[in-house]
């Protein structure tokens, strides 16, 4: 009798010293969240891409986000992070940085991967044609929010980062300075549509998209005997192949692979 209440006793401690492990397991799991990190480029705001029905001349009519931002504020919109994500905003060409808070939640092409005001891009001193930004979740109690005191010079100590799934492109952030003397690169963008095994498939979608976009930048090129690439571009800025892959997206179209050409 005492050995089986002996049995009973040990199976007890063991089931409760399974479930504090459990617990303590599960703490670490929530203590060791990872915190979000993007590379890509921002979406600077202007007031045209809230108005209802915005009308790119080579666009459908098309609202691009769905929220105001006030271009005189040290603001951020994001389409993942929620209102109030303390986040550090980088740009990696001269180490300049913002610290604020996430405004809103809002959707918006997912070519970029973040909305700024005016204010941060001046304070940033991002290239209009090419504003790519590294984009990094900070947690709350070590953060302050924006104002002109604090842009620092100081060489940055960032997490470890990840790149966006959405839209794949080098890290500009990898192109170095040109020396003098040298030849100058000519950097352009390109898009990629979609892959097909007959060329008549690939010349009938860019036919249909020339007649629904009014955009003639479009091509097909011949991999291998059973591979042919339908295109777009090239174009000499990120920025100058913004309208035609929004309204590539309007039109449905995923996935859509961006890249980046030297010559």
């Amino acid at each position: 009798m005492n050995l089986t209440k002996k049995v009973i006793t040990l199976c007890f401690i063991l089931l409760l010293s399974a479930c504090a492990n459990y617990k303590i397991e599960k703490s670490k799991q929530i203590k060791e969240r990872k915190f979000y990190s993007s590379k890509g480029f921002a979406l600077i705001y202007s007031e045209n891409l809230f108005e209802q029905g915005a009308v790119d001349k080579k666009m459908n009519s098309n609202k691009i986000i769905d929220n105001k931002l006030n271009n005189e504020q040290i603001v951020a919109m994001h389409s993942l992070l929620k209102k109030n994500t303390n986040v550090k905003i980088i740009n990696p060409e001269n180490s300049k940085f913002v610290e604020t808070k996430i405004y809103k939640n809002v959707s918006y092409p997912r070519m970029f991967n973040i909305v700024l005001s005016q204010k941060i891009a001046t304070i940033l001193e991002l290239d209009i044609e090419n504003p790519y930004v590294e984009v990094f979740e900070v947690k709350q109690n070590k953060i302050f929010i924006a104002k002109k005191s604090d842009i620092f010079e100081e060489e940055r100590n960032v997490a470890e980062s990840a790149p966006i799934n959405e839209v794949e492109m080098d890290d500009l952030s990898k192109e170095k300075k040109k020396e003098k003397g040298k030849i100058n690169i000519t950097v352009s963008f390109g898009l990629i549509i979609s892959d097909f095994y007959y060329y008549d498939s690939a010349m009938n979608l860019k036919n249909e998209l020339i007649k629904k976009t009014q955009i003639s930048n479009f091509s097909v090129k011949k991999l291998n005997d059973n591979k042919y690439r339908l295109s777009a571009g090239p174009f000499k800025n990120f920025n100058a192949l913004k309208s035609i892959y929004i309204s590539l997206s309007n039109l449905g179209f995923e996935d859509l692979y961006i890249y980046r050409e030297e010559k």
